[in-house]
């Protein structure tokens, strides 16, 4: 790299404007649940919202800028050399598949991991019905 500029670093630069690269989330299927965690480094829960829409799983929060503590004059005298870490809004989505019990929904934060367990049920398998076909 051949300066220190965020713009010379495509991936950083992107990084800054996606919140989907900003909140990475993994999801993964249990026998009895599917399990979201979100990496979400430095939020407290009270900064972070779950929320189920019908059959949408939504996760968003705002991530503040550390300055925003400082009074006028302070910000002032502060020289930022890089940011790499993203600030703002942010908010996924997910669309839960049928066998998710959307009023069974528990989610819990520690050590900067958000976890949303979505319990599942078993779906009852759709009854098949012989047709007799008429005619010679």
């Amino acid at each position: 790299m051949v300066g220190d500029d965020e713009t010379l670093d495509p991936f950083l630069s992107m990084m800054n404007r996606c919140p989907v690269l900003s909140t990475p989330t993994d999801w993964k299927e249990t026998k009895d649940a599917h399990v979201f965690l979100s990496d979400l480094p430095g939020l407290k829960k009270d900064e972070v919202k779950v929320e189920v829409d019908g059959r949408v799983l939504q996760i968003s929060g705002d991530r503040h800028a550390d300055d925003d503590d400082d009074d006028d004059k302070n910000k002032k005298m502060i020289k930022w050399h890089r940011v790499e870490r993203c600030r703002g809004k942010f908010q996924r989505r997910f669309r839960l598949p049928e066998n998710a019990k959307v009023e069974q929904v528990k989610a819990h934060m520690e050590n900067g991991v958000l976890v949303v367990t979505v319990s599942k049920q078993e779906l009852k398998k759709p009854n098949t019905k012989l047709v007799q076909i008429q005619g010679n």
